[in-house]
């Protein structure tokens, strides 16, 4: 009876240690969109309260009109989804030749690329900086598409070759035995069959190609080039500042990749899943 009681406090206790943490993680995405339909009275008034009393839809107005607001969400959109198309491919490829290909120091090699992603970002941006400038290509959405190309790679070719992993090479040889080539067996067999983890490796690479501030502020000077990250921020260098404004940013920047993951999210788990089991 006591063990009883006991396991019953521990419940509730873990059970409302989560209800606080869920709230404490909440907050300041609601807190930001009842901000985005406050007026700019309301957004200083105290005692403040949580929900606006007069909606309002002047702050994104603003952010539309006095802002490069679209410009810098295309700029996001294209260089996000280049990024996510060029490392599903190149990753792709490298997961299938460690999973099909024997040949010598195959495992090693594939434990140093995951080494790789442990670098912080900080850590190679000058370095990146340095060769894309020698190279020609600074203030360019390419140079973006590189960078955040090779900071996902590792990770992203980790999970897909754990996903590969899974996939029986029979399915593949019977393939081939039918008359299949190579790359159709690819096309038609293992890529399929791995659909969950390539999406899966597509959110991470989408979002942190999003989400990135420090690589578009090195490689990127033209205000025309700039994506959402520091485009948004750089509302924060106004002579005033514009909360109202910056929130509404906020909610457009967050609305995308929110939409983009509820809409695909049985693939995240599957994926992440199944990669974590096998790798």
């Amino acid at each position: 009876m006591r063990s009883l009681r006991f396991f019953s406090w521990r419940g509730q206790a873990v059970y409302w240690g989560s209800f606080l943490l869920m709230g404490l993680t909440t907050f300041p995405f609601f807190w930001m969109v009842a901000t985005a339909f406050k007026s700019s009275h309301e957004i200083f008034v105290f005692p403040p309260y949580f929900f606006p009393r007069d909606v309002t839809l002047g702050n994104f107005l603003r952010l539309f009109e006095q802002t490069r607001f679209l410009i810098y969400f295309k700029n996001s959109l294209f260089v996000a989804t280049s990024t996510v198309i060029v490392t599903i491919a190149v990753a792709s490829a490298g997961a299938y030749s460690l999973t099909r290909f024997p040949f010598w120091g195959r495992e090693k090699m594939a434990s140093l690329i995951l080494t790789t992603y442990m670098f912080a970002p900080i850590m190679i941006a000058i370095p990146f900086y340095v060769l894309i400038k020698k190279i020609g290509i600074a203030n360019t959405h390419f140079a973006l598409i590189m960078a955040y190309t090779t900071f996902c790679l590792p990770f992203s070719l980790w999970l897909l070759r754990s996903f590969f992993q899974t996939i029986p090479v029979v399915l593949e040889e019977a393939a081939l035995t039918d008359g299949a080539g190579r790359i159709q067996a690819v096309l038609h067999v293992i890529l399929p069959l791995a659909l969950p983890g390539i999406i899966a490796t597509g959110i991470f690479t989408f979002i942190l190609a999003w989400n990135d501030y420090i690589f578009v502020r090195i490689l990127i000077t033209s205000d025309e080039l700039k994506t959402l990250s520091v485009g948004i921020a750089d509302l924060y260098n106004a002579t005033v500042i514009d909360w109202g404004m910056i929130m509404a940013g906020g909610m457009l920047i967050t609305l995308p990749v929110l939409l983009f993951f509820i809409f695909i999210q049985r693939y995240l788990i599957a994926g992440w899943g199944t990669g974590g089991v096998t790798g």
